[in-house]
């Protein structure tokens, strides 16, 4: 199974900001105790390289990528880390070429017909949908994909554990969001809930796609 296969039957992404790189390791192990095995550890901070680095060493089961990925610079220097996949908010040409070039799965951020146009075009099947609550969440990607056949999203922005079995849906690849892995939980250590978060996001999906 490929990184991307791989990602798409994890199903959920944890964004994951993270301030102190040392912080890294216990916050993969708490992902992983709650039953999800990949993270998104954005590059909002100084720390997020480390942090990269540093969460690939809860072992090989765990799949780490780099998030807000704006540049081209900062999209190699995350590979180079460690990074198995990339995540941007926007379209950016360079980063997409240079990832399908290196057999890196990228998703970047579409949420217009023109976006996704150009991501189909370069050859990509999964974009991310971000905000996804400003731009109208399941609506708008139903809407979307009913356009754009064959294409899946990865809605960001507004999904918690009280909405999300609204986006467990066919068109929906798979779902990222911070709710699963908060910010002032890590700075904080409190890992337990982070696993909670987990466990119950996990709990939603499984009722869905059961029931399906």
């Amino acid at each position: 199974m490929t990184i991307k296969e791989q990602i798409g039957s994890h199903f959920l992404i944890p964004v994951v900001v993270i301030d102190d790189a040392q912080r890294a390791l216990d916050t993969a192990r708490a992902l992983q105790a709650g039953g999800v095995d990949t993270m998104e550890i954005t590059l909002r901070t100084e720390a997020a390289f480390k942090a990269i680095e540093n969460a690939k060493k809860a072992g090989p089961s765990l799949i780490v990528g780099a998030g807000t990925v704006l540049t081209l610079e900062k999209c190699k220097e995350a590979v180079s880390r460690g990074a198995s996949f990339i995540v941007s908010p926007g379209y950016n040409h360079e980063i997409v070429e240079y990832c399908l070039k290196n057999d890196t799965p990228v998703f970047p951020g579409c949420v217009t017909p023109t976006e996704i146009t150009a991501a189909i075009n370069i050859g990509l099947h999964v974009v991310k949908f971000f905000p996804a609550n400003v731009y109208g969440g399941v609506s708008g990607i139903k809407a979307l994909a009913a356009a754009f056949s064959g294409l899946k999203f990865i809605p960001t922005g507004g999904v918690n554990n009280e909405n999300l079995a609204q986006f467990v849906i066919p068109e929906v690849f798979a779902i990222g969001g911070g709710w699963l892995c908060e910010r002032k939980l890590i700075a904080g250590g409190d890992y337990a809930a982070i696993t909670a978060a987990c466990v119950k996001a996990k709990e939603i999906v499984k009722e869905i796609k059961s029931n399906s």
